[in-house]
């Protein structure tokens, strides 16, 4: 491990990228530090430390919310924005024809996705600050006037505009996915201070019990990210001129878990912004609905269970076509033993994932699910559920690829053997 890290480190192209990644999330981290003029913090404090929805953003932004920082939407606008871009993509012909155009058809969406981003983190901006005032965070002192108004709304939205272009910065320049690690570096900024309240007030013997569950989720994450089905590839062989050519054997990974940690996050987007719109209106019923479904309940987990299912078929149906990939084999010359090149190799593709895309699915509804009830039961006394730890793992073993891919590329051993 201190080898490949050591290795990478020695390579001058890696090295500028693991720089520039590590620059653009400091950014990101200092600017989730500067909080917007004319708001009473300790009134914002409160309303995190309440728990819900409030609590859940928070973590999703490293401490930006409670701080009313520049950053406080953090990154939730752009993920509501890809999945309803996405969802459309499905519904709307246009949009269909725009992702088949390849990548220019890509840049298209990414840019309707930046603009549909900055619609939704203007009224979220607006809808926060309806809820700062409800909270008492402008006093007669210090009201809300017109000019602020327009100021916290600006500086939030622009905050998002800024989080989401950094972003795309690491994506591009640096390693690794840059929304996936922004959202990394912000659930892992809350752990120190969540785990230094945990060790203050439990016993332990509980901080034993929750270390050795720790783990045991990790391993197991671990071992469903990696898994895979290898299907057998054979190529024909060709005569070219007075050269042979194929005849090898080789296979087409299948992964287990193709989506990644894309269905949890989406999941969490899509069920908490409805919430949080709830939370920003004046009716009291509706606030009381929030709270009744928002993050830590009941509802929300049974909710958040089906979608992870939903979105990770829906996500491996997205990344992977099997038509396409028959395709491909059949222009090639390559073809599965026993089965017939072009549809039926289709068909066998499609029946094979859709098999091994329920056990990934489970596995990571039952993840993000299941740390959550072991809170409920110990009274774990910072919000650190499933879905944190499913991001983080999932996000470190991404980035972990990417740098070994860049590694074996070099004749470098990588950090996964």
């Amino acid at each position: 491990m201190f080898q490949s890290l050591l290795n990478a480190w020695r390579l001058p192209d890696l090295r500028k990228r693991l720089l520039f990644t590590a620059f653009i999330i400091a950014l990101y981290r200092l600017g989730s530090f500067i909080p917007v003029p004319g708001v009473d913090l300790q009134a914002i404090k409160d309303l995190v430390s309440g728990g819900g929805v409030f609590a859940f953003l928070d973590l999703f932004s490293g401490g930006a919310l409670e701080r009313v920082a520049v950053f406080a939407l953090g990154i939730m606008p752009y993920i509501t924005a890809s999945i309803i871009l996405q969802l459309l993509t499905i519904v709307i012909p246009q949009l269909e024809a725009l992702a088949k155009e390849g990548e220019s058809g890509a840049k298209k969406i990414n840019q309707y996705t930046r603009y549909l981003t900055i619609i939704l983190a203007l009224v979220q901006s607006v809808g926060y600050v309806f809820i700062f005032q409800s909270q008492g965070a402008f006093t007669a002192a210090n009201p809300l006037t017109p000019l602020r108004f327009y100021l916290i709304v600006l500086s939030l939205t622009v905050g998002t505009g800024m989080v989401m272009w950094l972003g795309e910065l690491i994506t591009q320049r640096g390693v690794g996915n840059g929304i996936s690690l922004i959202i990394f570096s912000s659930i892992v900024a809350s752990l120190p201070g969540g785990l230094y309240k945990m060790f203050t007030t439990m016993n332990p013997l509980m901080w034993l019990a929750l270390a050795l569950i720790g783990l045991g989720v990790i391993a197991a994450i671990v071992l469903m990210q990696e898994g895979q089905r290898r299907i057998p590839i054979q190529y024909a062989k060709r005569v070219v001129g007075r050269k042979m050519y194929g005849g090898q054997s080789t296979y087409l990974p299948l992964r287990i878990n193709m989506a990644g940690v894309i269905p949890v996050i989406f999941a969490s987007a899509i069920l908490v912004f409805p919430v949080t719109l709830a939370q920003m209106t004046p009716w009291s019923w509706a606030q009381t609905a929030a709270q009744a479904v928002g993050p830590g309940t009941g509802a929300y987990l049974v909710a958040e269970f089906m979608l992870i299912v939903l979105f990770t078929y829906f996500y491996t149906a997205v990344q992977f076509n099997p038509l396409d990939q028959a395709d491909n084999l059949k222009k090639y010359g390559g073809f599965i033993p026993g089965i017939r090149p072009g549809r039926p190799t289709a068909q066998y593709l499609d029946r094979v994932l859709t098999r091994i895309t329920l056990p990934g699915a489970l596995f990571l509804a039952s993840i993000a699910a299941l740390p959550t009830l072991l809170i409920w039961g110990l009274g774990i006394p910072f919000f650190f559920g499933g879905t944190s730890l499913l991001i983080v793992v999932g996000v470190a073993l991404d980035t972990m690829k990417q740098m070994e891919s860049q590694l074996l590329m070099r004749h470098y051993e990588g950090f996964l053997k």
